[in-house]
Order: C-alpha cells, then structure tokens, then sequence
C-alpha cells in the first residue's frame, strides 16, 4: 500500500474547510492546516482548531499574504487543498506561485466546491465569482501543476434544510416559493461526503489534471421533485409559488450585496441548470459515487429525513 499524501489545507476552518480537514484526517493522511495566529484565540474557529488537534492534525502557523510562511508550509507536504471564501479567491495566485517555487506538489485542489465554472451560464454577479475560479484554473493549468478540481454542487446544508426559503430556518410546511418552472435539476450534497470525496482523490491517478464531478444519482432532483419527496415526508400539499425568469433577474438587480451574489448563484443553479445541463466529458472530468463505490453517501432522502 503506498503511502497517503501529506495534506496542506488553506482555509481550513471555513465553512467547507473543516469537514475537509475532517476527512483528510479520518482517512489516515497527515494532515496540515494553515492558520493565522489570530484566528487561534477566536472563540468559534479557536474551538475548531481545537477539535483539528484531538484529530492529530498539524496547526501551521502563516498567511498566504505572508510569502515565507506559505512556502514553509508548502515544503512540508505533498498536496495542497485551498477552501477559501469568496472574497479570497484571487489571492490563490499567490498560492499557485508557492507552489511553484516550491517544487514539491504532487496536487493542487483549488477552491472550488460547487458548479464546474467552465459550464456555466451564469448573469452577475455570480458570473465575476465563477470567472475568478476559472481564471485560477487557467493559472494554475498555464503553471503546469499537477490538479483537481473538485466540482461538489450544492452544499446540503445551505440549500435543504429551509428548502432554498430565504430567512427559512426549517423546511416550509404550507407555501413554498419556486424559482422558474422548477424543472431544472441540481445536485445536493452532504458536507461530509464531499470532504470524504476530494480527499480519496488526491492520490488516486485517475483524477489526476481532471474535474471530479459530485453527482451521486440519488441525490439529482429538480426542485419540484424535491417538493414533492417532502410533501411525501410530512403527508401535506403545499401551496406552490412559481417565481419567473424575468422576476428572478429583477431582484438580482436590486438586492443589495451579497443579497444579490446568492440570487444569481440560485438562478445558476435551479433556473439556468448549470449542474446537470451537460454531460461529463471523460477526458475532463470523472464522477466521484463511481469512482468510490465504497462510499455510502448521505442521499437527500435521508438528509431530509431529519427535518420530519
């Protein structure tokens, strides 16, 4: 048996950082987590560092605005996976040049974790975030270094538990509001699993300089199916609003930042159909429930099933 990779994980107590972290960690690698020192003494993410350690990770001290202590960091490991947020995206630059000094990268896993940017049609200002990645990809493709990207669609615990109801903190029991005709179909994902997922990745050859696309089928619906399988989990009809296109781009227009950032990603997702209006090139790209059968994924019904 080959040796796991040694993990450097760049934003690891964000929201999808950490059950990254948790996996790699679970999954028998060496397991680094890069760190500011100030974020240590935050209550929240100084909790989850705290817990990083009970799991035998490696807290690294350093910023990738500090060139030094990311190269450290970076030399101590064999793959690089970067989870962070949205306003950091373009800071990956300074990543890929770590890297690339560095020498030592076996793989690099950028941010990415939701649509596969290069198929999108998404309108703004979802379409600027999705370009910023896809401008990473194309640094990171000019550099030469060895990647994946991992494409894990929606995030299960942004999207299901209020049903995409905006201010919902609980799926709707009477009304529900749907974005276009609600025939669109989309992926939703368990965090867990999609941590699970990228980190089996990293050191198997067949998703080497490829898109790893998340799309277990149990857990492909269009919005109106996923009403109807809680409708069928409560035993209730609910009262159906059907929002149009031309609604739906209006409010884009006029909601506030980053009001606006998480409506045009919603029309991307479940009016557009950016998720599953294509199918997976396998010179591009591989699905991940294949690959690892041995994974037994969350599948919506399950997750919903919590919520009854």
């Amino acid at each position: 048996m080959a040796e796991k990779s040694k993990i450097l994980i760049i934003g690891g107590t964000g929201y999808i950082g950490k059950f990254i972290v948790e996996a790699s960690a679970k999954l028998g690698h060496p397991t680094f987590a890069l760190v500011r020192e100030s974020t240590v003494s935050d209550p929240v993410k100084g909790q989850l560092i705290g817990n990083f350690k009970d799991l035998g990770v490696n807290i690294v001290h350093g910023d990738f605005n500090d060139h030094e202590s990311l190269l450290r960091a970076i030399k101590q490991v064999d793959v690089v996976v970067s989870t962070v947020g949205t306003s950091q995206l373009v800071d990956q630059h300074k990543i890929i040049a770590a890297i690339k000094e560095a020498g030592n990268i076996k793989r690099y896993l950028p941010s990415e974790f939701g649509n596969d940017v290069d198929r999108v049609n998404a309108v703004e200002p979802a379409k600027s975030v999705f370009a910023q990645k896809a401008e990473i990809r194309r640094s990171i493709e000019a550099e030469g270094i060895p990647y994946t990207y991992v494409s894990s669609n929606c995030f299960a615990g942004y999207f299901l538990p209020s049903l995409s109801q905006l201010g919902a903190t609980a799926p709707p029991r009477d009304k529900v509001i749907i974005l276009g005709d609600g025939n669109a179909k989309a992926v939703y994902n368990y965090e867990h699993d999609i941590g699970t997922y990228a980190i089996k990745a990293v050191d198997d050859p067949r998703t080497l300089n490829k898109i790893l696309y998340i799309k277990p089928p149990r857990n492909i619906y269009s919005f109106n199916e996923l009403v109807a399988l809680w409708e069928k989990k409560i035993g209730n009809t609910l009262e159906k609003e059907f929002v149009p296109e031309e609604q739906i781009l209006k409010n884009i227009q006029e909601a506030p930042v980053p009001l606006n950032v998480y409506y045009s990603i919603q029309h991307s997702i479940l009016v557009k159909g950016d998720q599953t209006n294509f199918e997976i090139n396998p010179s591009l790209g591989v699905e991940a429930s294949e690959l690892y059968p041995d994974v037994k994924y969350t599948t919506v019904e399950e997750y919903l099933g919590r919520f009854v």
